[in-house]
Parts: C-alpha cells; structure tokens; sequence
C-alpha cells in the first residue's frame, strides 16, 4: 500500500468540514460550493494534448498549489497510480468528478486535509479549483476560492482573452469559468409531488439540477444540486447572486411541505420515519440505493423532532460512509456486491444502534 493510500485511509475515517450539518439554513442545504475552471496560456486544452503535456502541465501546477499558504495542509495524491476503489472513493467525497477518476494519464489533485477545497489537475480543464463550505455560505466559499486562484495565478499564466474572459475546454465555461452550486436536501417536496415543478421553473431562469454528484447523476436520497449554467457575459457576483436569490425561495418550499406534512399527515410522515429508522437498525443486508432513501427520511424525521438522540452530523456522514467505496475503505478489503450489501448493513447497526430508539409524538 502506498503513501496516498494511506493517507486516504485517514481521510476515510473522518468526516469532512463541509458534511459538519452547521452553516446556515444546514437543515435543508448541505453544502455550498463555487469552481473555477483554468488553463495555462502555454499549452493546448486538455482534450488536445500530448502525454508529455500533460505531464508538464502537472509538474507545473503540482509546484504552483503546494506553494499556496494553505500548502502545508494538502495532500497531493497522483489520481493515475490510485486502485479503482480510492478513484470511487475520490468521487464519493465529492473531492474530484466521474470525468478525472476515469480518464487516463497524469492527473492529479490536491486536497485540503478539512476537505474545504480539492485542486484537480488535467481534468477537462488543466485545473479546476472548489472550495466547500457547509450549509448556504457562496460568500464564504468565493472569498476562499478567489484567494486560492489569486495565489496560483502568481506562479502561472492562465488563458485569458481581453473581451471573452478565462478560456476553457467547454464554451458555456468561458468568460469566468465560474460554477456556483448548492446541494439541498429536498425529501418533503419529493413526498408532495412538487419536485418536478420547482425543477422546470429552475430550467426557464437557466439554472441546472442535478443529482448527489453533479452532471450525469441520479438524484439519490433527495439531494439535488442547484447551479448556474452559462458563465459567458457574467461577472462573478452576479453569478452568485442569481444562484443565492433562487435558493431561499426553493428552501422556503421545502419547509411549507414539510409543515404541510405534519399538519396533514402527521401519523403517515411518523410512521414512515419510524420504518425507515427501524429497518436501518435491523437490517442484515441493504443495498446502497435503499439505504440513501432511507437515510432521507430518518434526516427529514430528525429536523422535524420525529426522532430523539440522533444528530446530523452522523446521518450526514453516514450518506457518504454508507458509498460502496467507502465501506471498502472501512472494511480494508474489496468487497463485490452481496458483501457490500452485508458490510453497509452491520455498518449501520453498529451506529445507528448506540442511539435510544425515537420518542413517540403524538
């Protein structure tokens, strides 16, 4: 086993900064997070270079991020010597996208060890820099984000035009290269058949939905992501303005649903709480799919006192522990998919089994 190995091991074991449950409005928004996407000047785009590109364009920008006053913090792991499960495992976290874990040749990314930020590198940009902040913080996660970008830019010459801004691989990217996003918990607008039409008004003000992670996921679990589409002709603030006008007005939705359950439906909202959190106590195999629905409610059930003794802290981190990469790491061998399924279900006895069972509310 290797030194990155190891490292993500650690990393494993704890649960990032950003699934803390604290921040504002943390009930319903899990995290915030902004991404900038950059090219060196001196190199074609990702999809058009060289192996030795490729390489070059690492070497430089391992230098350049190690550099940064948060540098001491990093860990700097090359994302083509990792196994399979540690690619997942990346993907999990929420600290690289599908895209860098299955692509090919020298790549990389630096991590924060608090998992506030992740720096990818020659992903479909030479670099791509996110910083996390958990609940609705975009103001907080920017001023960190534009302090990175400007310490990087220091060390490097980024691809810049005069009127069209930050070039980058994909055009709806160009000009800032700026993407705003919120993930949201949304199980009650879920419960009241509301989603879809808060989605198609999401679509006709250019904002994209997307699942737990990001382009081309499902949504598992009733977590949606809330960003901006198109950054050309944008400056950053407005980006962040048109995502942070939106998102009080979804959560606002979210909280009407949820009253409307309890006032209308309180003993079949109980119920159903109370079934999911027994089943996730008592089960001797559960796939990760079920365990995501499930773990939706009893969240829900948590926030609105249905349930005793549990905090959302651990139920956030039992989303991304309960990952099929996850338990691998945990568990310290590879697992296939019946042990897997056996594996996350001792896993959640064992924690969900410290807390006293849900006081009844009548």
């Amino acid at each position: 086993m290797g030194y990155a190995a190891l490292e993500l091991n650690d990393l494993a074991r704890s649960p990032g900064a950003w699934l803390q449950g604290s921040g504002p409005q943390a009930d319903i928004v899990i995290s915030s997070r902004i991404r900038l996407a950059r090219n060196l000047a001196d190199f074609p785009f990702v999809g058009r270079t060289s192996e030795r590109d490729r390489a070059q364009i690492e070497e430089l920008l391992h230098r350049s991020v190690t550099r940064i006053e948060e540098g001491s913090s990093l860990l700097y792991v090359d994302v083509d010597d990792l196994t399979g499960v540690d690619r997942q495992f990346l993907v999990e976290r929420h600290l690289i996208s599908r895209e860098h874990a299955e692509a090919h040749g020298s790549r990389a990314v630096a991590i924060d060890v608090r998992e506030e930020f992740s720096l990818m590198i020659n992903e479909e940009d030479h670099l791509r820099i996110q910083v996390m902040q958990s609940g609705l913080d975009l103001e907080g996660a920017w001023n960190r984000v534009d302090k990175i970008d400007n310490m990087i830019e220091r060390d490097v010459t980024y691809a810049f035009h005069e009127k069209l801004g930050y070039l980058t691989a994909c055009p709806t990217n160009v000009g800032t290269g700026m993407r705003v996003s919120v993930m949201l918990h949304l199980p009650a607008l879920v419960l009241t058949r509301q989603i879809e039409k808060v989605f198609r008004s999401l679509q006709k003000i250019s904002l994209a939905v997307r699942g737990l992670y990001g382009e081309g996921s499902q949504a598992m679990g009733d977590f949606y992501q809330i960003s901006n589409q198109i950054t050309l002709g944008r400056g950053e603030q407005e980006l962040m303005k048109q995502v942070a006008d939106i998102v009080p007005v979804i959560i606002d939705y979210e909280r009407q649903a949820r009253d409307y359950l309890v006032r209308e439906s309180h003993q079949t909202l109980h119920d159903r709480v109370s079934r999911a959190y027994g089943i996730l106590r008592t089960a001797q195999t559960i796939s990760s799919e079920e365990t995501m629905h499930l773990l939706s409610s009893v969240r829900m059930g948590v926030n609105l006192g249905l349930i005793d003794g549990l905090e959302i802290p651990k139920l956030n981190e039992l989303f991304i522990h309960t990952q099929p990469a996850h338990l691998q790491k945990l568990s310290g061998m590879e697992l296939d998919s019946a042990d897997r399924n056996i594996e996350r279900a001792r896993y959640l006895r064992r924690h969900l089994n410290k807390f006293p069972d849900e006081s009844e509310r009548n």
